[in-house]
């Protein structure tokens, strides 16, 4: 097994955006912990992977996909003699500026981002925006170039073979778009194919251990034989399957036989679990959802602007929670450019499930409403 060497300068792939003096924990290791105390990655533990199902505690999280990514792509990295724990910084982190609901979400704040011309919404890029500037109350988390790289860069959704780092600095303040953008180090590569991995086959299981492929045809028998009838078995065999294919010119991949298999099972998730009924009916609810939100919160910002005691009359604590946020992160946004049309947006994008929820029952039943009436008589008993 050939050894596999980044070409970036250690220098570079260690910088940060605000110089600091490094401690015992290492570089990487720092960012790790520097993640994992950060408040988007708290909100995880309540944002979906891909089914709504918060009364069901087997269904994958999104805080449980990033620890199964991060496990992943280390344990890659250790078969080359690689940084395992720019491994695991880069796959704790990678999934930071995901949305509420899953890719449902995605795609409802992504048309919420077209509809005000504010350009698309991608994960990928907005997890490098929370990372650099809105995390830690608008000061971002600081963390080593190589993790913002692997983070910007991870784009699971995009099965291909085999790649290769291109080793380039990128400009990442100018990063619009994941289009074409392909990791600086051999560890961001390892977490990028971690990320396919790790959702392969746990999405199939979450899908039958919710009923949902009951009446779906099984997969077919050409590929649980060659790449395993468990979400276990799946990962064992991709792995083990890069390890024996990789090299330092074509890149880390999959072999012929397999990579061909992997895109069989992609393909019949998407036929029967990602396009099903099920997920199409999360979207229309969803979006009247977070559509709400957006819209209630437009509203205070042009009625009351930064002025307190507006939000205070709203009288729920939405309006009080986001003025808050509105107050703190205001200089960041003034300083660039950025309207307050992109503050409100990237506040709903960086909600959890139950937090968006709880929103819309401020909105539309507030608690201090609910309040009044539990304390009067006639809120209690039936008029005689």
């Amino acid at each position: 097994m050939e050894k596999l060497i980044n070409q970036v300068p250690c220098s570079d792939l260690v910088r940060r955006v605000r110089p600091r003096t490094e401690d015992i924990r290492g570089a990487y290791y720092r960012d790790t912990t520097a993640i994992i105390h950060s408040s988007p990655f708290s909100r995880l533990k309540h944002k979906t992977q891909v089914f709504f199902a918060p009364a069901n505690d087997h269904i994958c999280t999104r805080m449980e996909h990033v620890l199964h990514v991060a496990s992943i792509a280390s344990t890659i990295c250790r078969a080359f003699s690689l940084d395992n724990e720019l491994a695991w910084a880069i796959g704790m982190g990678h999934d930071l500026g995901h949305t509420p609901f899953g890719h449902v979400g995605e795609r409802i704040i992504d048309s919420l981002f077209e509809e005000r011309g504010l350009g698309g919404f991608e994960h990928e890029v907005n997890s490098l925006r929370v990372v650099r500037r809105l995390a830690n109350h608008g000061r971002g988390l600081n963390l080593t170039y190589a993790v913002q790289d692997g983070i910007v860069s991870h784009c699971g959704e995009s099965f291909t073979q085999y790649i290769r780092p291109d080793f380039r600095l990128k400009d990442l303040d100018s990063i619009r778009s994941r289009s074409g953008l392909v990791p600086a180090t051999w560890e961001a590569v390892a977490v990028r194919f971690s990320d396919s991995i790790a959702y392969l086959g746990r999405d199939w299981e979450d899908a039958r251990r919710l009923g949902l492929l009951d009446d779906a045809p099984p997969v077919p028998k050409e590929v649980s034989s060659l790449i395993g009838s468990t979400n276990s078995q799946m990962i064992n065999t991709l792995v083990l399957d890069i390890i024996g294919n990789t090299d330092p010119e074509r890149g880390m991949g999959f072999s012929d036989e397999v990579y061909g298999a992997v895109v069989e099972m992609k393909d019949y998730n998407y036929r029967n679990i990602y396009r099903s009924e099920i997920l199409a009916g999360y979207n229309r609810y969803f979006s009247r959802l977070l559509r709400l939100i957006a819209g209630y919160l437009d509203e205070l910002v042009q009625k009351y602007g930064f002025d307190k005691k507006g939000y205070d009359e709203e009288k729920n604590m939405l309006a009080a929670g986001f003025y808050a946020h509105l107050v703190e992160l205001r200089a960041s946004y003034e300083e660039n450019k950025e309207g307050l049309d992109r503050l409100v947006l990237d506040y709903v994008a960086g909600m959890s499930d139950n937090f968006a929820l709880d929103c819309a029952n401020e909105i539309l039943k507030p608690e201090h409403l609910n309040d009044r009436i539990e304390q009067s008589q006639r809120g209690k008993w039936f008029d005689a």
